[in-house]
């Protein structure tokens, strides 16, 4: 029985309505399988769903490009790149004829309800159309096109959008529909291009696509370590061609074989100039004389198939939209379903097309701060995150304790340098050089803080360790910190296998799976003494543990550790590490994305290779231990018909039925069927015994075969999100820790200590924001028996896997249907958004 403050999506019906849906714009990877989210979600509501096939030429050419589909039509398309309901500009629709011509084709088949998958473009144009809707019936009646009742029973069209462009351009939304698949793209040649550049020693200078946004070159340039960078909203400054040179010279001089500048096709200096891959290569070559190459990604970066992110990003916004079309009202404004962190927002559609517009505005008088910041909290964190790990760091915003010389002094240096300078420098080049000579030989003056900060990896190996170690090392280096690596987990930390890493020593991780520090499950409370010999040895301070639920289990320890050891009232921090994203305080775990596309992608390459062959079925487990993430998600982007997992016991009644709705499901035209089972979801009813329930129980309709994925899920090149959540994560830790240590240092004994419960913190996602959550109160939160979390967010997921398999099921949407406006949403984000 439902609870009273839940609102179940049951009591919406679509009889009687009709829904068209379409593609306009640019195509992007995941359109299909928001199409397929809308035609099955709308078909389940006892809605008709029509195909409007070309996008708005469709809609005004009419006939054929407008279809009534069925559950079939959209099955095998989630995997599809582009769009397969086509996608074409339409000069027509711009003109009020035009927009005449679409609204009598749609009337004639009763559809008043529109679903829109573009950009802004697209988006406005759809928002015109329903303010002119009741203008042109009124036409069409006087001219005789439709008839007076139908005008009335069609008085008001609804529309709701979805943002599908591989640019992440538009405003109100922090991901768009195909931006991951799009740097998924961007990755694979990048991670291809180092393997040739470090055989030649070469500089590679890539332009990916953003002509009016650089989304895709600042998180691919922070999810490769690219050397240098450049996007639309924040130009170099003046002299960067001095810098770049220097930086890519610096490089080349610490031994790293390779460079890697990224350019975005709209990129501009300060003066709104454009900066051209070609500009950049010519300058490399002239100044430094390197083997530079260009590589233009074009619309490489459209295709192949969708990632794991975009189909459950595709799918969850699909099923919104059909659920915002079925609670509009006249009075409704046009929304757009977006993301905001981890949820589904939905926002009146102009607000977000005006605020898209004014980014335009800034950037065209060069107010380029203000264009970041109307991009969105996490375009900004991003932006700011990338300025840290590039060294990068203006003067005022260096630590300013223990300052190594005096204010005088510094300003008699700077005049003594610009002497020389006017005696005997007259290219700035060599200016440059000289300044760099005179000033410690860096890039940027960093302040020491005299404080040693040790990294681990603790648990088992997760794509994205190695790119979240790289982030905090020379994120703690530009604090100021000391920054020692420690292998393999709490017990190499007991065997003093512990050495200061500089900032050249994690160059060229962020691509890296597994852990190149080494890791370990070992609880340390078996080594206290061991480890606190160690942290007074080495005059420790500070603890960043990168890891999984024994990472989790380990500060527990340490934090009782502390009544007997005082080397353990240090502030420690733990970053959620692990592919079976089963860490308490934390919606996501770095290398829980990179899993998933793995399943994603073998399902794919399974349900292929029964191409042509009868009906089958095919057995999958899945790793995650007791936590049925990995299984569930995965089912939902792979298309699964069920997901077995233990946070939803079942029994052989429900196996049963299972087998025959696939039974009946596979005398239609469908072919294929995908059962998915996490490995730890039943005891009894093992991988085995479904597989061999299924293939006796199907018998005569189809075979079955079965796969264990296995610790292939924990190998591999870590994703783009696996890269760059790593990457922000990690840096926003180290800088916690950097402010937990001027709080806790005491002066009269020269020493740090720090004995409060939120001294020790798991730095977790919650919904929309970062969170540091002491360990402490995150024990309640906890079923340790079953390494879990007792509640987790993904769980509301799961109906809609089941939607989308066509089975009947409860569907609680108490979070959906609340129109909130953009600056709220920002507002809300401030706090601590990715």
């Amino acid at each position: 029985m439902a609870q009273p403050d839940k609102k179940l999506f049951e009591n919406l019906s679509g009889k009687g309505k009709a829904i068209g849906v379409l593609t306009s714009g640019g195509d992007a990877q995941g359109m299909n399988a928001a199409v397929r989210a809308v035609v099955r979600m709308g078909i389940y509501v006892q809605a008709k769903v029509y195909f409007i096939y070309e996008g708005y030429q469709g809609m005004v050419d009419g006939g054929d490009n407008i279809e009534e589909v069925s559950w079939e039509s959209v099955s095998s398309i989630l995997q599809v790149g582009g769009t397969v309901i086509g996608s074409a500009r339409c000069k027509s629709f711009r003109n009020r004829e035009g927009r005449l011509q679409a609204a009598c084709n749609l009337v004639q088949r009763g559809i008043t309800n529109l679903c829109v998958i573009g950009g802004d473009g697209s988006l406005t144009g759809a928002n015109l159309f329903r303010e002119e809707w009741s203008g042109l019936l009124d036409e069409l009646v006087q001219t005789g096109k439709i008839e007076a009742e139908a005008a009335k029973e069609y008085a008001h069209l609804n529309i709701v959008g979805m943002v599908g462009s591989i640019d992440n351009d538009f405003c109100g939304t922090d991901m768009t529909i195909g931006t991951d698949s799009a740097l998924h793209r961007i990755m694979e040649v990048v991670d291809a291009i180092m393997t040739t550049a470090l055989s030649h020693q070469r500089t590679f200078v890539l332009e990916v696509m953003g002509r009016h946004c650089g989304y895709l070159a600042l998180v691919s340039a922070l999810a490769c370590g690219a050397d240098w960078m450049f996007i639309p909203e924040s130009p170099p400054e003046e002299g960067w061609e001095d810098l770049m040179c220097n930086k890519l010279s610096e490089n080349r001089a610490r031994k790293k074989r390779l460079n890697i500048i990224i350019v975005s096709e709209g990129a501009i200096d300060c003066h709104n100039k454009p900066i051209t891959s070609d500009l950049v290569k010519d300058l490399v070559v002239k100044r430094l004389g390197f083997d530079t190459r260009v590589t233009i990604l074009g619309h490489v970066q459209r295709g192949g198939t969708p990632s794991a992110f975009d189909r459950i990003l595709a799918s969850r916004m699909g099923v919104d939209c059909v659920l915002a079309l079925l609670e509009a009202t006249p009075e409704t404004p046009a929304c757009v379903v977006s993301l905001c962190g981890n949820q589904a927002v939905r926002l009146p559609l102009m607000e977000c097309v005006q605020m898209t517009q004014e980014v335009q505005k800034a950037m065209d008088e060069r107010r380029f701060e203000d264009a970041v910041r109307l991009r969105g909290r996490s375009f900004e964190n991003n932006l700011n995150t990338y300025k840290l790990l590039s060294h990068k760091k203006n003067i005022s915003e260096l630590p300013k304790d223990n300052a190594p010389c005096s204010i005088f002094s510094a300003i008699g240096h700077i005049v003594t340098v610009f002497l020389k300078v006017l005696l005997h420098i007259t290219d700035s080049y060599s200016f440059f050089h000289l300044i760099k000579e005179n000033c410690g030989n860096k890039a940027s003056p960093v302040s020491k803080s005299n404080f040693n900060v040790a990294v681990l990896n603790v648990g088992a190996p997760a794509a994205g360790m190695n790119a979240a170690v790289r982030s905090a090392v020379r994120v703690g280096i530009t604090e100021g910190h000391k920054m020692f690596a420690v292998n393999d987990g709490f017990e190499g930390f007991a065997k003093g296998q512990i050495k200061e890493i500089k900032w050249g020593g994690v160059g060229g991780w962020t691509g890296q799976g597994g852990s190149l520090l080494g890791t370990k499950r070992t609880l340390p409370a078996k080594y206290f003494d061991q480890i606190a010999e160690q942290i007074r040895t080495n005059k420790i301070h500070a603890l960043l543990v990168i890891g999984g639920f024994e990472a989790f289990l380990g500060l527990l320890e340490m934090v009782e550790g502390r009544g007997k050891y005082d080397e353990f009232c240090i502030p420690m921090v733990m970053v959620p590490a692990t592919v079976s994203n089963n860490v308490p305080g934390s919606d996501f775990s770095i290398g829980a994305d990179t899993a998933l596309n793995t399943i994603t992608d073998t399902c794919d390459r399974i349900k292929q290779s029964a191409s042509g062959t009868k009906r089958r079925v095919f057995i999958i487990e899945t790793m995650g231990g007791y936590c049925g993430y990995l299984a569930n998600m995965g089912g939902l982007a792979a298309g699964a018909d069920a997901a077995y997992i233990f946070e939803e016991s079942f029994d052989i009644r429900e196996l049963q039925a299972n087998v025959e709705h696939l039974t009946e499901k596979m005398k239609t035209s469908i072919q294929r069927g995908l059962i998915l089972r996490n490995e730890n979801s039943n005891e009894n009813y093992t991988t085995d015994f479904i597989y061999q329930l299924y293939s006796e129980e199907g018998r005569g309709v189809f075979d079955c075969r079965k796969n264990v994925l296995g610790h292939m899920q924990q190998g591999g090149a870590p994703s783009p999100f696996d890269r760059n959540f790593g990457t922000k994560i990690s840096a926003k830790a180290v800088q916690w820790i950097s402010k937990k240590l001027k709080e806790t240092y005491r002066n009269d004994e020269g020493r740090v200590f720090a004995n409060t419960d939120d001294s020790v913190c798991l730095l977790g996602m919650r919904r929309r924001n970062l969170l540091f959550q002491p360990v402490t109160q995150l024990k309640d939160e906890t079923d340790f028996k079953h390494r879990i979390p007792r509640e987790q967010w993904w769980l509301k997921m799961r109906p809609l896997m089941k939607i989308l398999a066509k089975y009947k099921t409860s569907y609680d949407i108490s979070d959906a249907g609340k129109l909130e406006h953009v600056n709220m949403c920002r507002r809300k984000d401030e706090t601590g958004a990715i």
